[in-house]
């Protein structure tokens, strides 16, 4: 199966000439534009996380926050797009701060559901961090609500998934929920 003749034939039937001079190319570009926004499903998060899972004799609250993300709506392919924050209560194991934001790619990169992205990341730092908890907000605007359907355009969704103590405990989920309001500070 040819991606590029898949993508000729989208747009012929959209009613265009895929052969006139500025769609000439698209095809080719559509290949890779996809490819990219979908990379998500080659990534190998073990690859990922290189090791960078460290011993430390630390167990407060761990937050990055405002992690800008885009991804495509499994139902419309259009895209959705914000930020996401992530906090977790070590326990015993840091991770390399980086780490957080390239799970937060692997799975945004992928055609999805915030809801169910918004679980994956929760559930991928609580399998390899093992920590007491972790919690993740996101909050993101879908182009499906706003460029067709409700047209929407100032409507955006947040979603969470709270695991461990975030979860069993509202003290911590309200801690990180506190966090995560603060302004952002910038250099």
């Amino acid at each position: 199966m040819n991606p590029e003749q898949i993508y000729r034939d989208f747009i012929a039937a959209l009613g265009d000439d895929p052969d006139r001079p500025g769609l000439r190319l698209t095809p080719a570009r559509m290949r890779e534009t996809f490819e990219f926004l979908t990379s998500g499903y080659q990534a190998d998060i073990e690859r990922e996380l290189n090791g960078a899972i460290f011993s430390e004799d630390y167990d407060e609250m761990v937050v990055v926050k405002h992690i800008d993300f885009f991804s495509l709506c499994e139902h419309h392919l259009l895209p959705f797009f914000g930020r996401v924050h992530v906090g977790y209560l070590p326990q015993g194991r840091v991770i390399g701060l980086s780490k957080i934001p390239r799970i937060v790619e692997i799975y945004s990169r992928r055609l999805q559901l915030q809801e169910r992205m918004t679980a994956q990341i929760a559930r991928c730092l609580m399998e390899h961090l093992r920590p007491m908890g972790v919690g993740v907000v996101c909050e993101a605007v879908h182009l499906c609500m706003a460029m067709r359907g409700v047209q929407k355009v100032n409507s955006f969704t947040t979603t969470s998934a709270m695991e461990g103590r975030f979860k069993s405990d509202a003290r911590t989920r309200q801690e990180f929920l506190n966090l995560i309001a603060l302004p952002e500070v910038r250099p």
